[in-house]
């Protein structure tokens, strides 16, 4: 099964990157886009709540705990994050147009990143695959990729416009 055209959305903490998510995906829906999304964290802590039935068997170490509701399906896989993404965006296959992956700045997939000026290092200076900066500063910092486009922190209409295309571009282009 393919993977659907998947971008990382990166930055430095609180910076916006969940906000931006938040903001981008019903820009991308308005797009005729269908958009999953995939959190990525550094720290390491338990999806479920303390001593409930999914931590006991999280903790007896299950290979997988896949906590079912009306309300949707919520799967913890015992793997290292470097490992999972790829084969987790192939079980995505064709059920979504886009994934949008909070985080993962060292994974293998094109990136957005969101910088705030004044409020720490431009992660994305000297990355070629950060193709986009979203950002409240005027222009692009020093460092930034070459190539890589400015938007405002209000352009998410742009954004979605730029993000939708290349998704469209880049399945084209895997159907040929």
């Amino acid at each position: 099964m393919r993977a659907p055209p998947a971008v990382s959305i990166m930055g430095g903490s609180g910076m916006g990157k969940t906000t931006l998510v938040e903001r981008l995906l019903p820009e991308l829906r308005a797009q005729g886009l269908r958009v999953g999304v995939v959190k990525h964290s550094s720290d390491p802590h338990p999806l479920h709540r303390e001593n409930s039935d999914t931590a006991r068997f999280e903790r007896a170490e299950a290979a997988f705990v896949a906590f079912a509701t009306p309300a949707g399906v919520q799967l913890t896989v015992r793997e290292p994050p470097s490992s999972a993404l790829l084969p987790l965006l192939e079980r995505f296959g064709d059920t979504v147009d886009l994934v949008l992956v909070e985080g993962w700045k060292n994974g293998p997939l094109p990136k957005l990143e969101v910088w705030r000026e004044g409020q720490g290092p431009l992660l994305a200076a000297g990355r070629p695959e950060v193709v986009a900066i979203v950002t409240d500063a005027p222009v692009l910092p020093e460092g930034a990729p070459q190539g890589a486009r400015r938007f405002g922190l209000e352009d998410v209409q742009g954004l979605a416009v730029f993000i939708a295309r290349w998704a469209r571009e880049r399945t084209q282009v895997e159907r040929q």
